[in-house]
């Protein structure tokens, strides 16, 4: 037995479909027709229907969850669907909410779907979050799990966490008001995020889409444990996979000393230093000066600098770059000589960055605004993307 009671009462008696439905579930020790009946009074959000979203909100419908919310404002791109498997080809433009929630009653049209088809932000998150039982949050970004964390945390809600990243994964539950006394959350884990361009997100590094499966079903059976209290949720524990030595491994994460409760929302984004504060300034390392595609197209900028991985320049670069990995040039950027250089990277976070240490290394450097993006959308409208 867990050593937490179940999260959510019980629910009405269940239908016959629904007893079909659930019959392999009703057989299971300790769990049985209380369990099933849990679950179908169940209200769980999901943030992101896309790489760990999409294993998540499968399983959380075929389980019968009465009720799921769906966070997510963009819309279905060929690349997905390596990884994102609750759509479809067909689905390609259409945003992600509506096509999860058709792929969801498909599955189980007992399944009552919410589409919050919006960007989540601290004027939002409480008001979506109140409606629900738990949160389960499958977004890529630090800004937007801090966010989760803390929105949770304010209302006192479990917090199931995944990530991935490459060929590894973690998961893990975060409840800052536990019944048990295990208060935790993501800052226990990441008390500050990392400066912009630091971590690649799957977009730059790549992901093994099987591995978004093996956390996404974790993190759907962490959530059927807190709503029907079988089991031991992982607070205070992180399951960690290596998908190519075919091993997981757990690490204990306690409090961090002196870590405060959360008590209010604020500006996620300058935080995690995705935009600079309000006036300019360095301090999040995103504002020095951009020259944009347009620009660098009719000057004929020489003295291009690539500071993506060696992998994203072999698959697209624009031609005369040269390849300086974000990581060696942050080494030694005086080593680049005085420029003037225009750097670029997938988007313009990680050439911000490296423009902002040529800089201060006393170069010539400027980021190109959008990064590589910007320049194939004016160069090469409608091929390669990656």
């Amino acid at each position: 037995m867990s050593t937490l009671p179940p999260l959510v009462e019980l629910g009405a008696e269940l239908t016959p479909e629904q007893i079909a439905r659930g019959s392999r579930h009703l057989m299971l020790p300790g769990f049985g027709l209380s369990g099933q009946r849990r679950l179908a009074a169940a209200k769980v959000l999901v943030i992101g229907a896309g790489g760990l979203g999409s294993p998540v909100l499968q399983y959380l419908a075929a389980a019968g969850v009465g009720t799921i919310g769906i966070v997510d404002f963009d819309t279905v791109d060929l690349s997905n669907l390596q990884r994102q498997v609750i759509h479809r080809t067909a689905s390609i433009g259409e945003p992600k909410t509506a096509s999860a929630a058709r792929a969801i009653a498909e599955l189980n049209p007992l399944v009552t779907v919410v589409e919050h088809a919006v960007r989540l932000g601290a004027g939002n998150a409480v008001q979506v979050f109140s409606g629900y039982d738990l949160v389960i949050d499958g977004s890529d970004n630090f800004a937007t799990r801090y966010l989760a964390n803390d929105a949770a945390a304010i209302l006192g809600k479990p917090y199931v966490w995944g990530s991935v990243f490459r060929f590894d994964g973690q998961v893990t539950v975060f409840w800052e008001s536990a019944p048990d006394g295990r208060s935790l959350d993501y800052r226990d884990l990441h008390p500050v995020p990392p400066a912009p361009g630091e971590v690649l997100s799957c977009d730059e590094a790549g992901v093994l889409g099987a591995v978004c499966a093996s956390i996404g079903s974790m993190m759907a059976t962490e959530a059927i444990k807190l709503i029907t209290g079988i089991g031991e949720p992982l607070l205070g524990r992180i399951q960690i996979l290596d998908a190519l030595a075919g091993g997981w491994r757990e690490v204990r994460l306690s409090r961090r000393p002196g870590r405060m409760p959360v008590t209010g929302l604020i500006d996620y984004e300058l935080f995690c230093g995705m935009r600079p504060p309000a006036g300019g300034g360095a301090a999040s390392g995103l504002g020095g000066p951009e020259l944009s595609a347009e620009d660098l197209i009719a000057e004929h900028m020489p003295n291009l600098i690539d500071v993506r991985e060696p992998f994203e320049h072999e698959l697209v670069h624009i031609d005369g770059a040269r390849l300086v990995p974000l990581a060696q040039l942050l080494d030694d950027p005086a080593a680049l000589g005085e420029g003037p250089f225009v750097v670029y990277c997938k988007t313009g976070i990680r050439s911000q960055r490296a423009a902002d240490a040529l800089r201060a290394a006393g170069a010539d450097a400027v980021s190109l605004r959008g990064g590589i993006q910007a320049w194939l959308d004016l160069t090469d409208p409608g091929g390669m993307r990656y």
